[in-house]
């Protein structure tokens, strides 16, 4: 599916373009530009009943110390057979909306934020094995990587939506 064509959704039950949600992270962070920014992507999976499996993508755009906004899309694809497909297939998720993100970005005046993709994956559980492999993945990218439990945009924020 082309990403022009998926719609993120609001806290407010809203749908945004990706261009929508661009231009609100900008008026979100136009607010207070004496704050520092954070903007944040990760992806959660719930593998169904199926086999086929659900990912949310959320964008956050936190104030650092006075809150934030976000906004996610939800996809249900093919089937996974393995966690790690599913692992890996978050991860290309992710990275697919931060560069459309981040190019959409280039459209509008400079402001400054950090900007990080979250894993769902951490030191303890099943997902342990492939931390090297999915923070190498993100950092090819050229883009900073977290994992749980700083993994917020994934194991919290998209989560909440699986």
């Amino acid at each position: 599916m082309r990403m022009e064509k998926l719609l993120f959704n609001s806290s407010l039950g809203l749908k945004f373009s990706v261009n929508q949600v661009v231009s609100e992270v900008i008026r979100f962070m136009e607010g207070d530009l004496k704050r520092r920014y954070k903007i944040t992507i990760g992806t959660d999976s719930l593998r169904l009943v199926d086999g086929r499996a659900d990912f949310v993508t959320a964008v956050v755009v936190h104030r650092v110390g006075n809150g934030g906004r976000y906004f996610w899309r939800r996809l249900e694809l093919g089937k996974f057979h393995t966690l790690r497909d599913r692992i890996i297939k978050e991860v290309l998720l992710s990275l697919e909306v931060a560069q459309k993100i981040l190019d959409e970005f280039q459209n509008f005046k400079k402001v400054d934020f950090d900007f990080e993709i979250h894993a769902d994956i951490g030191e303890h559980g099943p997902t342990k094995a492939m931390i090297n492999e999915v923070v190498g993945m993100i950092r090819a990218y050229n883009f900073e990587a977290r994992t749980k439990p700083e993994s917020y945009a994934a194991s919290h924020v998209a989560d909440r939506h699986v």
